[in-house]
């Protein structure tokens, strides 16, 4: 199991003890995050981020994970805490997916860490006003170095989705979706998505 992250641009910086401490320190109602050697706290998600979140993870749980309906062969994960990077960067997307082959034991033993440093497959982000130019931003950038290849950005009040793919390290915005319309959205395009469940109470 092995990051994607090209050779050569290897940093050797790592976060500070103090901010690891803070990071340690931050209470379980609060999201903590370590960008770039700077800690970050949010609180939880409001309700129309937590709805979308858990709408779209049920959707696609059954075809991608469990094979029904679908072709399996994925593992997908809400809100796991990412390291990525030597020093590392702590990440919490929304929701997170490796292919089963990349990440055949996805709970591990009693040993096993609770964060994951395996850079996903695909990562899905949802908007908010706190978190947005962060994760439209830092988190972009740190998802391309680690050679994420697939990002997904919703945005539940706006009821979009923007589906972006990684080619030659760069972000490639492959399509933009709104409302209530039935897409077939990379990477789980063998079937049809749509938004209108997405959105839904």
């Amino acid at each position: 199991m092995t990051s994607r992250r090209p050779p050569g641009n290897e940093s050797t910086e790592r976060n500070a003890p103090s901010v690891e401490a803070a990071f340690q320190a931050v209470p379980p109602e609060m999201v903590a995050e370590i960008l770039d050697g700077e800690l970050h706290v949010s609180p939880r998600p409001a309700r129309p981020h937590a709805n979308v979140a858990s709408n779209l993870g049920g959707i696609l749980l059954a075809p991608f994970k469990f094979g029904t309906r679908g072709p399996g062969g994925w593992v997908i994960i809400n809100e796991p805490e990412l390291h990525l990077g030597p020093r590392p960067d702590k990440l919490v997307p929304d929701l997170a997916g490796w292919r089963r082959e990349r990440l055949p034991r996805a709970v591990g033993g009693d040993d096993a860490p609770a964060h994951y440093d395996l850079a996903p497959d695909w990562v899905c982000e949802v908007l908010s006003e706190r978190t947005r130019s962060r994760d439209k931003g830092q988190k972009m950038r740190i998802y391309a170095r680690e050679g994420v290849r697939h990002v997904w950005h919703v945005d539940p009040l706006a009821r979009t989705l923007d589906i972006f793919r990684l080619m030659e390290g760069q972000w490639l915005l492959v399509h933009s979706f709104a409302g209530e319309e039935t897409v077939r959205a990379e990477p789980f395009d063998a079937i049809d998505l749509e938004l209108a469940l997405v959105w839904s109470e």
